[in-house]
Formats: C-alpha cells, sequence, structure tokens
C-alpha cells in the first residue's frame, strides 16, 4: 500500500492557486498507477519513490512541473521534453498542460518497471580536456627555476590547467606579470594553483 506524506499536502496548500489543481492531478495520477509509491520531500519538492526515485513535481510563481528521474529511458522522441523548465514537460500553467490521463499513467508505469528491473541511466560520456599548452611566459619563468619546473611537469594535467588557466584569464599584462611571479614562487614550494583550499 502506497504511503502519503503530509508534507506534500503543506506543499500543495502553500502554492499558487493556479498550481494546487495540476500538483493534485499529478500525484493522484502517480498513486493510482502506482498503489505502493511513496511520497517525501526531496530537494523541499515533492517527490515519489518506488524501489527508487520515480519522479517529482514542484510548484512556481507562475509554473509547475513534473519530471521523471530516468526520463531519458521513459519519454518517447516524440514526447514533450522541453528544457525551458524543470521536467521534461515545459512550464506547467493549467492542468490542460499535464500530457493526457493514459498517456502520463504510461510513463509512471515505465519509471516502476525501470526501477524493478534497477536500470540505471547510463552517464554521459564528458570528453577529455585536450592538455594545457604552456604559455610563452610561464615557460620562460619557470626555465630560469628548476625546483619549479619539475614540480610543474610532475603534476597531473587538471593541475596544471588551473595554473595556466589562472594566468591566461589575466585582464591586464601587469595583472598576468604578477600571476606567472606567483605561480613560480608557489610551485617551487610544491604547491597546486589551489593549495590554500586543500586539506
Amino acid at each position: 500500500m502506497g504511503k502519503k506524506d503530509p508534507r506534500v499536502d503543506a506543499y500543495i496548500e502553500k502554492a499558487a492557486p493556479f498550481a494546487q489543481p495540476i500538483l493534485k492531478q499529478i500525484r493522484a495520477a502517480v498513486h493510482q498507477a502506482c498503489p505502493d509509491v511513496e511520497e517525501t520531500l526531496k530537494w523541499s519538492m515533492p517527490s515519489f519513490t518506488y524501489k527508487g526515485m520515480l519522479c517529482g513535481m514542484a510548484a512556481f510563481k507562475e509554473h509547475a512541473s513534473l519530471g521523471f528521474w530516468k526520463s531519458k529511458l521513459i519519454l518517447t522522441p516524440d514526447g514533450r521534453q522541453a528544457d525551458e523548465a524543470m521536467g521534461q514537460f515545459g512550464r506547467l500553467s493549467s492542468v490542460k498542460d499535464l500530457p493526457p490521463k493514459k498517456t502520463l499513467a504510461g510513463y509512471i508505469r515505465k519509471a516502476m518497471e525501470l526501477n524493478e528491473g534497477g536500470v540505471k541511466v547510463p552517464r554521459a560520456v564528458k570528453a577529455k580536456k585536450p592538455p594545457a599548452k604552456l604559455p610563452a611566459d610561464l615557460k620562460s619563468a619557470l626555465s630560469k627555476n628548476k625546483k619549479a619546473m619539475a614540480i610543474y611537469e610532475a603534476f597531473s594535467p587538471s593541475h596544471k590547467r588551473e595554473y595556466v588557466e589562472w594566468i591566461t584569464e589575466a585582464k591586464t599584462d601587469a595583472t598576468r606579470s604578477k600571476r606567472v611571479a606567483t605561480a613560480v614562487e608557489w610551485m617551487a614550494a610544491g604547491k597546486t594553483r589551489m593549495w590554500k583550499y586543500e586539506r
């Protein structure tokens, strides 16, 4: 048997008048399609769980939203996947903006099947960043300090990139020169660019 959360009742009560019927209809649709669903608040918004996250809804000043946790595996290519609001159905400003009840129930059942099967959403593979190119002024300064050069060469690609980006993002030549000098000093001491924040 499903479980309702009184915090969701309170959330709906506090929502703008236009959003209340939208949230109530979503809630009813989820409970009807998934009788064993449990309600909770995640990120301060009503969420529905069934063997894992199923979906969530939210109300804002001028729109409401509905989002499925595994939307990429649930919604078909012709499904409404708007990027203009949180969730996959765009800015919901009335009950008419929701998918038809039968369609919504199908999405909920698909989400249930995915959770029952332990299916995970494949993570996007991040493209590797190219190695940081050593600017001429930093290269020249490092060549005059062998210890700093050795430490720079031993740094991981991300630590090298932090220094290179810090120097190349300087807005003026004076700032850039000062950063190059500071970078060489820190590297000679074995410090990464973000050494102040490391534990």
